[in-house]
């Protein structure tokens, strides 16, 4: 079983006719985009976002039709996916490289969705390395200050080179270990200058559709509180 591609397609069910739509990114969201985009081809009619340009290379090849931003002051719905998932339904997200643009959409969003496998849901954040998007200037301070935060950074590399985001920045990941309040550490890791952001997504997804090795797909809910 493919539980990324049977979580994915179980939320494109929720894309409804006439919706204006933000599409994610990753390995997940790639199946959510190639479903949406079967739909497409069967008569339903959106207008779409992407998180990224690999996102919106996809649409484009499944014939989504893709607006710019400024034709649309806010989104229905986005589809995407995370690194980790807790009962609260906090998120961290960024193993794509895409948090920066994923939370941008997120924001503008009625509803977000988060598509996963069981295997990405925690009762505690912080066992993935958590994304911090930097610029690249004087970044080996802005490293320092991560640490002093409590964590062990890396800059990402690509093929031994430094990875670097749709932006044009770096992205550090930091092993926290167990965040007991991710809110706080959100908070703390914005009042750093260098820090873009991160990929705590507190308070932003609305339900998570999730994908078992026993063939269900279950789905969390928070209340809609926006």
């Amino acid at each position: 079983m493919n539980l990324k591609k049977m979580a994915a397609e179980k939320a494109v069910e929720y894309v409804e006719d006439g919706m204006r739509v933000g599409l994610g990114t990753g390995s997940t969201a790639y199946w959510a985009i190639k479903r949406i985009g079967e739909r497409v081809r069967e008569g339903m009619t959106i207008q779409a976002v992407a998180t990224s340009k690999a996102s919106e290379k996809l649409a484009a090849e499944e014939g989504i039709p893709l607006v710019p931003f400024h034709q649309l002051d806010g989104l229905d719905l986005t589809i995407d996916g995370a690194d980790e998932v807790n009962p609260e339904l906090s998120l961290i997200k960024g193993g794509g490289g895409a948090l920066l643009r994923e939370k941008i959409v997120a924001y503008h969003s009625k509803q977000l969705i988060i598509i996963a496998d069981e295997h990405k849901v925690v009762n505690t954040l912080g066992s993935f390395p958590l994304p911090v998007e930097i610029i690249p200037f004087a970044h080996e301070w802005t490293l320092g200050s991560l640490e002093k935060l409590g964590c062990s950074p890396q800059l990402r590399t690509d093929n031994d080179q430094l990875y670097v985001t749709d932006n044009g920045n770096y992205i550090a990941d930091c092993r926290f270990g167990e965040i007991a309040d991710p809110a706080k550490l959100h908070q703390q890791l914005l009042y750093i200058p260098g820090v873009v952001d991160n990929g705590l997504f507190i308070g932003m997804a609305d339900r998570a559709v999730i994908a078992g090795s026993d063939g269900t797909v279950k789905i969390m809910e928070r209340p809609l509180n926006r």
